[in-house]
């Protein structure tokens, strides 16, 4: 949910208009949208370097992932494991175009812990896929650009861990 549709849905819940702090918040949001769009673009396009990139560095650095017995151990169960970085990467682009972590958190971290518990998925693999995931992305951009997106890479790691 965008600042604009909870800011409207908190005043509507109180019979209310917008406060002062509200439109501010939405002025900041709406100045703020060419860059955002801007950072999503860059995320969408470079998708697939992304992931790869990131898978990459992930099996370099936990090749116990990879080996057998381990969670992407094999061509399909790799596959399975960028397929997932790819998901987290959409997720992230959610919450850039929104300017707020809510989509990740009410789409992609509710519940992560207990559904990669079940699976034998070390959640730290998880979390340094996502990891190498910001590192390849935000090289792709300008320095505020790159830490606009490193926030949401950094709320998303934060709350896997």
């Amino acid at each position: 949910m965008s600042i604009v549709t909870k800011s409207i849905v908190n005043a509507d819940a109180e019979a209310r208009y917008l406060s002062p702090g509200e439109l501010d918040r939405i002025k900041g949001f709406v100045t703020t949208g060419e860059r955002r769009l801007r950072i999503a673009q860059i995320l969408t396009d470079s998708r697939e370097r992304i992931v790869k990139q990131a898978g990459d560095q992930l099996f370099q650095k936990r090749p116990d992932v990879v080996s057998p017995g381990g969670n992407a151990y094999g061509e399909e169960m790799t596959a399975t494991c960028l397929r997932d970085l790819d998901y987290y990467l959409r997720l992230i682009t959610y919450g850039v175009v929104a300017g707020d972590v809510t989509p990740i958190e009410e789409i992609g971290v509710v519940g992560v812990r207990e559904m990669y518990k079940s699976l034998g998925t070390p959640i730290e693999a998880v979390a340094e896929g996502v990891r190498a995931m910001k590192n390849a992305a935000t090289a792709l951009m300008s320095g505020e650009d790159a830490a606009e997106a490193g926030a949401y890479f950094d709320y998303l790691i934060g709350a896997m861990q």
